[in-house]
Parts: C-alpha cells; structure tokens; sequence
C-alpha cells in the first residue's frame, strides 16, 4: 500500500456530527414543505445518530440516517434534484468531449474531469460550481496525483471495475469510461441497488447515456459508499475478480481505504474529517491508489 494511504482509516469524528445535522436538513428541505414532518423526521434521526457507535466510517452512519429519512417521507427526497443535475451536466457533456478530444493526453484529461465532476454532491451542498472546478481540475495540480500508475495499469488491464459516485457527476465519469473503451478496455459499471442521496442508480445511468455504453450492474446496496457487506452476492464476486477497479467519490474511499484490492480512488476531499486524516487540505483533488 501507498506509503500517503498507510495505516489510514476514516471514522466518525466529533466533527462530524455538525454535518450529519447540514445533511439531514438539506435531504428534508428537499423532501418536504411540512415544517412538523420536517421536525419529527430530524429529532428520529438525531435519536438514531446518537445510538450509533463511531468505530465505523460516516459513511455507515449517513447510510442509516438516509434510510430514517426516506422510510419516514415515504420517497426518495433527491429524485428530482439527480434528473436536474443530469440534465445541466448532460448540456456541458459536448464541450468536455471536445476538450478530452482535442488534448495530447485523452486519459489524463478525462481523469482530471472526472475528479472535476465529483464537486456534484447534495449529501453535502445546495449549490456547486461546475465550470470553476472543472478550470481548477485541469489547470491545477492534484494534490495527490498517482496519474502514472494509474495509466500502467489501466494499459495491462482487459477489464476494469468502475464505482459510479453521484448523479450529474456520472456525465463526467461518461467521458472517462469512453476513453477507456477507447483504448481497448472492457468496462463495467456499478451502480447503487436502491437511493440513497444523489448516488447513481440504474436510472442515472440510462439518463446519462452510460448505459448504452457498458454493462451496468448494481451493487444491491443502498449504502452510501461502498459497504460491502450490505451487497449482494453477483457484485461481491465482479469485485472480488475484478482487475481493476476506479472508484468515485469520497464515500467509495471511506469504505473502501482498507480493502486489498488494486483501487484508484478518484475524488474530491470535500470534509475536514477526511482531510485532516489524510493530512491534506480540504477541497483538496486527489488521483490515489492504494498499492504500490
């Protein structure tokens, strides 16, 4: 393992628990006028975050938070909110193939607007700026900028494992999964079994187009990251013979840090818990693997 992820591992932090609050809040707004259904779905969920131990990642946390707050309103409070953002990301879709195309290095370009898309999150925001991330992601360094293994082994792999993130953002991830087919490589997508804040289900995926692309599967979770225990069983066995696996999102990273497996976590560090264990700057970008 990379000596940057060594001994790393993401838990609930006292920090935290401020954002769990902000991200309650912004799925509830988003769910419902009902200022008393607001009240009693928040003060359920306050409850169950203080009957949840903290030796796991938020990731586990927010997952059971989410769940509250969709049993509860009776929907999926972001479902409207994703088919937006798909759209708006969909209409910049052209320019950024035109960007990816026209550059000396297709891969690295799509990478870094891939990193660049994963600013599209409303677990965490209300409102993001697109244009300015993207200018950010492909005229400034990464923070941690693994973009040299990652090319050597996406060129030794046949087949590649990609764990989508969010809605809007898998426009972004469109673009890379093309150049990998591009160069040859087979690629399939995983996508959330059932929603869960903006991730991807298969409905993004055929939204967004990347399902006339590759095969896309779902993980048959509706945990936020990756939690491998709550899938089912066909997934468990493609991840567990995958070659290769690109994983989006910070929430992928957070349950995925302490897995053995040749992982590129591409993402944006969007939260002061994870960027202080990880020893970086909040809104830091980073193209990380996880072997040496």
């Amino acid at each position: 393992m990379r000596d940057f992820l060594k001994d790393k591992e993401i838990k609930v932090h006292l920090d935290c628990y401020p954002c769990f609050l902000r991200q309650s809040i912004i799925a509830l707004r988003l769910g419902t006028k009902d200022e008393a259904l607001q009240e009693k779905i928040l003060k359920a969920v306050i409850k169950d975050i203080g009957d949840t131990g903290t030796v796991k990642s938020p990731a586990h946390l927010t997952t059971g938070m989410h769940r509250r707050i969709r049993q509860m309103l009776g929907k999926d409070p972001f479902k409207n909110i994703k088919e937006e953002y798909n759209s708006i990301a969909l209409k910049l879709y052209p320019r950024l193939k035109e960007i990816v195309s026209s550059s000396t290095d297709p891969l690295w370009t799509a990478a870094r607007l891939a990193i660049a898309g994963n600013v599209i999150d409303f677990g965490l925001f209300t409102s993001v700026d697109i244009e300015g991330t993207v200018k950010r992601a492909l005229n400034h360094p990464l923070t941690v900028d693994d973009y040299q293994p990652f090319k050597k082994e996406i060129q030794k792999a046949e087949e590649i494992l990609y764990l989508l993130d969010n809605a809007g953002e898998a426009v972004f991830d469109r673009i890379l999964i093309e150049t990998l087919i591009a160069s040859g490589k087979k690629v399939t997508t995983v996508v959330k079994g059932s929603p869960v804040i903006n991730d991807c289900t298969m409905d993004d995926a055929i939204q967004t187009g990347i399902a006339e692309l590759t095969e896309v599967i779902e993980n048959g979770s509706d945990a936020v990251g990756t939690i491998l225990e709550t899938t089912h069983e066909d997934f468990r066995k493609r991840y567990h013979h995958a070659e290769l696996i690109i994983s989006k999102g910070q929430g992928n990273f957070e349950t995925l840090l302490q897995e053995n497996k040749k992982i590129f976590f591409l993402f944006q560090s969007k939260c002061d818990v994870v960027s202080k264990v990880l020893g970086i700057s909040k809104d830091s970008m980073l193209l990380a693997g996880n072997q040496e």
